[in-house]
């Protein structure tokens, strides 16, 4: 099930960033969760199974476009569809508060990473170096 978090997911949460949100130049913590949190309820996504959270994304708004940051699933949940289905959340948030595009922030090295945002519609946007996604 994919949902928007509770403030009683923020500790899974932060966990899963632990195990599963890298690599990254900025560490994640409870306490950055719990600001999101505070500020933008409807930001922090979460894939759920058996009643456990396994995956995050945070879908920021700037007022005319959205940034993905933090797209995690644990380990022995990937290959499910849970990121693709977090992706798919993010882009009916988008929609819904009029955004035009979609910025995710991808680690240059992590090939993995560009992999799979590149089969969920996302490009390089080399004017700006970011992967992008019209709407």
């Amino acid at each position: 099930m994919i949902r928007p978090a509770t403030a009683a997911d923020l500790p899974a949460v932060a966990a899963v960033w632990d195990v599963a949100g890298g690599p990254t130049s900025s560490p994640s913590t409870l306490a950055g969760a719990e600001r999101l949190f505070a500020r933008d309820p409807e930001a922090l996504v979460v894939a759920e199974e058996d009643g456990q959270v396994v995956g995050t994304l945070i879908v920021g708004w700037d007022g005319w476009r959205c940034h993905l940051y933090r797209l995690a699933v644990l380990p022995e949940h990937r290959r499910k569809g849970l990121a693709a289905q977090l992706v798919a959340t993010a882009v009916v948030r988008a929609r819904a508060l009029g955004a035009t595009r979609l910025d995710a922030m991808i680690v240059n090295s992590n090939e993995a990473a560009i992999g799979f945002w590149a089969t969920v519609g996302f490009t390089l946007d080399t004017d700006d170096s970011r992967w992008c996604r019209t709407l």
